[in-house]
């Protein structure tokens, strides 16, 4: 690292520690040639992630937009912040960890529904209402016949 008083390539880390959100690296340096000591960060660099729309249009992949509509479809619900922070944190990590640079927004929109399906029922089908974009009420009844299957299979 080259200190950014004098230039010198000779510096030592003098204190590292992980940041407060626990994202990055934070080093305590000192030039060996001047002796002033500076700070620097290292952190894991990320490629932008593309969303392959419905309509073939791509656009970044923004965290915000999986929060906002959990946070619609728990609306009323007793499902806290940070449970909905802990379901977009998990979904960004699958997305990231199949390493794709690009990622539909349905795979998107199923990682969510998996993840939501254990915390809220009801938000649950708020969700997939609008993301499976149902056709009329025999699509949406099936879809809760679907989930009333799956709940008696789990209870026995």
């Amino acid at each position: 690292m080259r200190c950014p008083f004098c230039q010198s390539d000779d510096t030592k880390v003098t204190d590292s520690r992980a940041t407060d959100d626990g994202k990055a690296i934070r080093r305590r340096r000192e030039c060996q040639h001047c002796g002033r000591r500076f700070t620097t960060y290292e952190m894991v660099e990320e490629l932008p992630l593309v969303v392959v729309k419905r309509s073939g249009r791509r656009e970044l992949f923004d965290r915000n937009k999986i929060l906002n509509g959990l946070l619609r479809a728990c609306n009323k619900r007793k499902v806290t912040r940070q449970q909905l922070d802990d379901i977009v944190a998990k979904v960004e990590r699958k997305i990231r960890n199949a390493l794709a640079q690009e990622v539909t927004s349905e795979r998107i929109g199923e990682l969510v529904l998996t993840e939501l399906k254990s915390v809220d029922e009801v938000a649950y089908i708020r969700f997939a209402s609008v993301y499976r974009q149902f056709a009329d009420l025999d699509s949406f009844m099936a879809e809760l016949k679907h989930l009333m299957g799956n709940k008696e299979q789990s209870e026995k």
